[in-house]
């Protein structure tokens, strides 16, 4: 097994890192592969849904007998054991491939010889970590839904210059503009779940569903200590195909209860020790109903809530241009512990920075120190 490259390798993978992004495939990994022999590519493809042949099988069977002999690019090391489908490594082996090229290993533990070591035995020259942290990245949600047993979580607040995310009176709408928002709900399109805290659907009552692009709503998640959320929530009471979730304590009453259950929504108790939901416990039961992907959208004590505790994967933090000024007007849009030094700082690692019309996005990594 080697970890030499080439610019082919790496133009290459490119193709299949880029094959890999059409998937919805929650909760399996996405995952894109190119059939090549030398710089001619054959055929590629990439994993739709789970349940569905993975991109190897595509790309191999658009091959054909053309696969044999040839080079096999994955993103990410072929799968060596039953899950929903058979083991990729059968059918490589059987294509005839002579060389296979991955980006990354499967950060998955599946009791099995991996694919990698099975290939080499099986006489395949095999190539491993080819644009290694852009496969990384892109399996940045499974591997934590494997090795934490939580989903991927993604932070997301707008607030103005001066750090507001509404005015006195409660008014949020809107501080970013069109683009700003349009963006925000491909990331509720891109997420399994989208998670508030029973304030925000107090004061906003929002529908939390993906309107301004062509999707599916994501599973509406709410955490509510002692069941606060008014049965005619828009939340609740409207149309979608997908599920309202609330995730309570054990305290929660039990009228509250029933009627909740009655209006359709899922109840989830969870341990509240401090008579705050244990997000701990909350996110490992978003993990064990395959919730992969969570984005967090507040409020404040929310926002503050999951930094504070450590289990904020990722920020996509929205800057307008605009100044609230009121000494008066409602808190920060975090409201976590803050730090007595400057060390202590929350920062994020591989920033990005991208303009929405008049807006900012600021979007990154949490450093993994200050991670759980």
């Amino acid at each position: 097994m080697t970890t030499r490259t080439t610019r082919l390798d790496q133009r290459m993978m490119g193709l299949a890192l880029e094959a890999a992004t059409k998937g919805r495939t929650s909760p399996n990994p996405r995952v894109g592969a190119v059939v090549a022999l030398g710089d001619e590519v054959i055929a590629t493809g990439f994993h739709a849904r789970a349940g569905e042949p993975h991109a190897e099988i595509h790309a191999l069977r658009a091959a054909g007998q053309r696969a044999r002999g040839a080079t096999l690019y994955c993103t990410l090391e072929p799968c060596n054991h039953h899950g929903r489908t058979p083991p990729c490594t059968d059918a490589i082996l059987a294509a005839g491939v002579a060389r296979v090229v991955i980006g990354c290993g499967d950060p998955a533990t599946h009791g099995t010889t991996s694919g990698a070591p099975r290939l080499e035995a099986s006489g395949v020259r095999v190539t491993v970590g080819v644009r290694r942290d852009a496969a990384l990245e892109l399996v940045e949600d499974f591997a934590c839904l494997a090795t934490r047993q939580r989903p991927l979580v993604t932070l997301k607040a707008a607030l103005t210059l001066d750090g507001r995310m509404a005015t006195r009176s409660g008014d949020s709408k809107w501080i970013t503009g069109e683009a700003a928002r349009r963006h925000g709900h491909r990331l509720r399109d891109q997420s399994d779940a989208i998670l508030v805290g029973v304030g925000t659907v107090l004061a906003d009552d929002p529908r939390l569903d993906v309107r301004l692009t062509e999707s599916t709503d994501p599973v509406r998640v709410i955490l509510d200590t002692h069941l606060r959320t008014p049965t005619g929530a828009r939340v609740i009471i409207h149309e979608s195909k997908s599920p309202t979730w609330i995730i309570h304590g054990p305290s929660a009453p039990p009228a509250r209860r029933a009627a909740l259950a009655r209006s359709g929504v899922e109840l989830i108790e969870v341990p509240s020790p401090t008579d705050r939901i244990d997000l701990g416990e909350a996110l490992r039961e978003l993990g064990r109903r395959e919730i992969m992907r969570l984005l967090v959208e507040g409020g404040a004590r929310t926002h503050g809530a999951f930094l504070d505790a450590g289990l904020v994967d990722r920020a996509e933090v929205f800057i307008a241009p605009s100044i609230l000024g009121d000494v008066e007007a409602p808190p920060l849009a975090i409201r976590a512990f803050p730090p007595q030094r400057m060390e202590g700082l929350t920062r994020l690692e591989a920033v990005q920075v991208k303009r929405f019309g008049r807006d900012t996005l600021i979007r990154g990594r949490l450093a993994a120190a200050e991670r759980h």
